[in-house]
Formats: C-alpha cells, sequence, structure tokens
C-alpha cells in the first residue's frame, strides 16, 4: 500500500511538474509563439467571376474541390527567437526564405478592441500586413500603400506546417519536368493576348514546387500540392501574392488559372515539352534607327546629376539596369549585380540603375530607392528616371524602341555604344539561372 501511495505521489508530482513546465513556456513568449505558422489571404468571396468574354473561368478550368478552399492564397512562415524577447520572421516560398527582421516588425495595443496588434512590414515594396493577434491566431489585412484602397483580409495560425491542405490523395501522375504554357487565354479584368510561359515543375509525392517562365521574367519560388488530378501553388514576398490552380486532363495536358493578388486573373495551358523555348533574351529589345548609344542625365536621391558623361565613368564599360524597386524579378536582378561586383571587383566597369517607380513624384520615389540601396547594400548609383508606366519609361530614353519588362540590362563600351541588350531576368528559382551566370561573366570579361 506504501508503495502505490509513494508511486502515486510520485506519478502526480511529475505531471504537476510538466504542467507547470508548460505553462512557464508558454508565458516566456511575450509576442508571437515561435515555429511554423499557416497564413492565408482571402482573396474575394466569389472566387472566379466571368471575364469579358463572356466564357466563367469554373466552366473551363473546372477547380471545384472541396478539398481545398479556393477562397484562399496560402504561404507559410516560421516565428525565429533571437533572444528571449526579440525573433524574426522567415516566409517560406519552396526553397526560398525572406526574413522579416525584429526592425520591421512592430507591436501595439488596440485601445478601442483591448487587443494586442501586430505589423509585419515590407518596407522594399512599401506594403504590410497588420492585423489583431490573440494566442495562436493572427487576424487583419495586407496591406499595398502603392494600390489605391487596396487591402486583402489575412489570417494566421501558428502550429499548421501544411500548405493548401494537409490530405494526401494518390496524385493523377507525376508533374515533374517542363511544360510548354500559354497564359492570357482568358482575363480580367482587361482582356490581353495570349503569351507564351514554360512551367518547370519537381513533384515529391504530394508536394509540388517550381515556377513559371515568361519572356519577361519568372514567378520565382512557388509551392504547393497535387492533389489527385489537381494542383495549387502559391507564392507571397511582400510584393507579389500569387495563386495557381490547376487540372490534370485525361489527355496528360494542364488546364488552370492564375491569381495575382485580387486585382487580376486568367487561364492558362500546358502540354509536357522538354524541348520548349521562349524567345532569346537578348532578341527582344532594340534601339530605335538612327541609335546607336545611350544618353541620359537623372539626379540622384542625394541630388548629383548621373549621366553617362560624368568623370568617374568615363573610359568604362558600363551596364544600365532598367529596373523597380517594387519588382521582385528586379531584386533577384539586383542581388545577382551586388554579388557579382563584391566577388569579382572589376576596376573597368560601371553599373547603374535607372529606377522606374510607382511613385509619380520624386520625394516619394528617392524614399523608396533610398530603402531598396541600404537593404542591397549596393555599390552603385540608382536614379529614379520616371513611373512604371512602359509608354512613360520608353520616352525617358527615346533611343530605345519600348521598355519591353522590367528588368532590362543594356550592356554598354566605354564609348557609350550598345553592344547587348538583354531583357528580363530568368532568377534562381529557373534552370536558366545557372546559364545567366556563365554567360554574363563570359561576356564582361570580354569588356
Amino acid at each position: 500500500m506504501k508503495h502505490k501511495l509513494t508511486l502515486s505521489i510520485t506519478l502526480f508530482s511529475f505531471f504537476v511538474f510538466v504542467l507547470h513546465s508548460c505553462l512557464i513556456m508558454e508565458g516566456s513568449f511575450t509576442k508571437l509563439p515561435p515555429g511554423p505558422w499557416r497564413a492565408a489571404l482571402k482573396l474575394t468571396p466569389e472566387f472566379i467571376s466571368p471575364n469579358p468574354k463572356g466564357q466563367p473561368l469554373p466552366e473551363k478550368v473546372n477547380m471545384k474541390f472541396a478539398d481545398v478552399n479556393e477562397n484562399e492564397l496560402p504561404f507559410n512562415f516560421d516565428v525565429v527567437y533571437d533572444n528571449d524577447t526579440s525573433f524574426h520572421i522567415e516566409v517560406i516560398n519552396g526553397d526560398e526564405r525572406i526574413v522579416v527582421p525584429a526592425s520591421d516588425i512592430q507591436f501595439g495595443r488596440s485601445k478601442k478592441r483591448s487587443q494586442d496588434t501586430i505589423r509585419i512590414n515590407f518596407p522594399m515594396y512599401e506594403s504590410y500586413i497588420t492585423g489583431a493577434f490573440a494566442g495562436n491566431t493572427i487576424e487583419g489585412n495586407w496591406m499595398v500603400t502603392t494600390r489605391e484602397n487596396y487591402a486583402i483580409p489575412f489570417i494566421a495560425k501558428q502550429g499548421h506546417d501544411w500548405r493548401f491542405t494537409a490530405l494526401r490523395k494518390q496524385p493523377a501522375m507525376d508533374l515533374s519536368g517542363k511544360w510548354a504554357c500559354n497564359f492570357g487565354l482568358e482575363s480580367w479584368p482587361e482582356a490581353e493576348e495570349p503569351f507564351p510561359a514554360i512551367g518547370e515543375f519537381k513533384q515529391d509525392g504530394n508536394r509540388l514546387i517550381g515556377t513559371f517562365m515568361t519572356e519577361t521574367g519568372d514567378y520565382r519560388f512557388l509551392e504547393g500540392t497535387v492533389q489527385a488530378d489537381k494542383f495549387y501553388l502559391s507564392c507571397f514576398d511582400g510584393a507579389h501574392a500569387f495563386l495557381f490552380q490547376g487540372k490534370i486532363l485525361a489527355d496528360s495536358t494542364l488546364t488552370g488559372a492564375f491569381f495575382s493578388g485580387k486585382h487580376y486573373r486568367t487561364t492558362w495551358t500546358g502540354k509536357r515539352d522538354p524541348n520548349f523555348k521562349l524567345a532569346d533574351p537578348d532578341s527582344l529589345s532594340f534601339l530605335n534607327p538612327g541609335y546607336d548609344k545611350l544618353a541620359f542625365s537623372f539626379v540622384n536621391p542625394d541630388g548629383k546629376t548621373i549621366s553617362l558623361d560624368n568623370p568617374e565613368y568615363e573610359g568604362k564599360a558600363k551596364i544600365i539596369q532598367i529596373m523597380g524597386t517594387w519588382c521582385p524579378n528586379c531584386r533577384d536582378e539586383t542581388a545577382f549585380l551586388v554579388n557579382f561586383l563584391k566577388e569579382q571587383n572589376p576596376q573597368n566597369l560601371a553599373v547603374i540603375a535607372l529606377a522606374f517607380e510607382k511613385h509619380a513624384d520624386k520625394t516619394s520615389a528617392d524614399k523608396a530607392i533610398r530603402i531598396y540601396k541600404d537593404r542591397f547594400q549596393m555599390p552603385y548609383e540608382v536614379v529614379y528616371a520616371g513611373t512604371n508606366k512602359k509608354a512613360e519609361a520608353a520616352k525617358a530614353l527615346p533611343m530605345l524602341k519600348e521598355v519591353f519588362a522590367y528588368p532590362t540590362l543594356l550592356f554598354l563600351d566605354k564609348n557609350n555604344q550598345v553592344v547587348k541588350i538583354h531583357t528580363g531576368f530568368s532568377g534562381p528559382a529557373t534552370s536558366e539561372y545557372a546559364s545567366f551566370k556563365e554567360n554574363f561573366n563570359k561576356f564582361v570579361s570580354q569588356f
């Protein structure tokens, strides 16, 4: 009897200790609990609506699927504590982790609702997530300040590491490989000309990662799932919110819908084709007849006039980066250029970035440029060249036939003659990235 009583007291003491330990652990996190979180952007109440051609997308794509909430664009993030009181967030898209430092995370208290509040800033892209949090849930909105009245409802819950669904339905087929695709078959809110793309996918069971490459750039790191004959991919990076839905047809081709935030939707098709290629990125942009040189003069955020005639550029080959701080593909290209200059330290080469921004006023544009340049530690000039409307960008650089894509690289010799124009950028999410780096290094070494 005494032995049983001792055992009972011991077990009771153990459970009290465990319970007490859990309470201490829970209370030790003064803000968000650490670990995996699943977030979702609630796009619209009526997810797929009729398009200008009068053909409802549900009839074409047949995406009704109870296993996945079609009103959600999901993504994952981790809360990682750096010390007892400070943490950072890592947004997860496939093989990429986007770090949101503690300095970009703010907390407050709503007196009206008596709730704790959080704001997660993406300063490079002038957007932020704001909401109330309690325990393991955040509810609020993703706000994009460069669009008028642009808010998408947001909810996140801690403890979930799945993206679209926790189900594991047997996939109808393995989507790994290269797919020849056409986008823009039907578009909302405005119709557009169809454009080609390459889908590159890697599938491991139900998990699917990959991207789509177009002639103007790629859709960066996408992650999702394959469930029976349906598949889903998404990406959120603070600038863009991409959602792809697809269906595997009986003939092993694909049909799907693409959503960019709540403002753009279109449909696409794809068929497996390992030999499909897009147009050569060095053949898409041209100088207008009568031009062989580039010339410009813009004022940087510090008030200095930047021109190719400046003494610091005399006798040097030059790379002119046409970009925007709002552009994720430009971000990938900027990271590449910064790393290249750091590693190679070329003495006979200069880089200048011409930023075409969503801001029409220079003060706001210069503020965005300062944040961008500081975040990337850019060792070269970035100047505001105008708004990001391509027609206006073409006016700023009249020697170009058109500004076809952000980003675009112009390679100039030491006499400022244009020797090559590279349109778009296939970033680290694509299979083309390695060959781009190799060709870039080889070409620049010839200067």
